[in-house]
């Protein structure tokens, strides 16, 4: 899950017994992580006792909501060809380099937090170094992350970035979706 460099046949290994948990809640707005749930955005550590396990047995459908209502996105050509329902699960985005698909998850946040009060968890898995920061540049930018009072931040970021081994890149998106089911 992390750098490998410096391992050899032979080397002694430690089980936990315990799984790869990451933290979750309020205190992960504002804030970067990698796939372990280690901050990396040098704000030090999460002020919480309270983590997930990122492999669980997903969410009873009797605890999702049932409603049939749609989440206006602001995004006009969203809502009128695509409309995302409320509560529910959305498939987002394949597509090459250079298509717009964090452009369109950044428009996206903005608008959760901007027009309905909202929190985002970004999961980035396998962006590059350049996008990862220009994607926490722009949320600064827009007040989404509050860097002076981070309490008021409305996005958690976390990458798998793709200088990152693969075993990393392929779990940041299960990280990502278990401080979101948190929410």
């Amino acid at each position: 899950m992390s750098a490998t460099d410096g391992l050899m046949r032979g080397m002694e290994v430690i089980d936990t017994g315990a799984p790869l948990s990451v933290p979750v809640g309020g205190t992960t707005l504002g804030r970067i992580f990698n796939v372990m749930g280690e901050p990396i955005d040098n704000l030090g550590p999460v002020d919480t006792s309270a983590t997930f396990p990122i492999h669980r047995s997903t969410p009873a459908f009797i605890e999702l909501d049932t409603k049939l209502s749609i989440f206006e996105t602001g995004i006009k050509v969203v809502d009128l060809l695509a409309p995302y329902r409320r509560g529910g699960k959305i498939g987002l985005f394949g597509g090459g380099a250079g298509v717009g698909k964090t452009v369109l998850i950044m428009e996206l946040i903005n608008n959760i937090a901007k027009a309905h009060g909202g929190v985002s968890v970004f999961g980035g898995v396998g962006e590059r170094t350049r996008e990862g920061n220009d994607l926490y540049m722009e949320m600064k930018e827009s007040g989404v992350i509050n860097e002076k009072n981070i309490k008021e931040s409305k996005v958690a970021l976390v990458y798998g970035q793709m200088n990152e081994p693969p075993g990393a890149r392929m779990r940041v998106g299960l990280t990502a979706l278990t401080m979101a089911e948190y929410f």
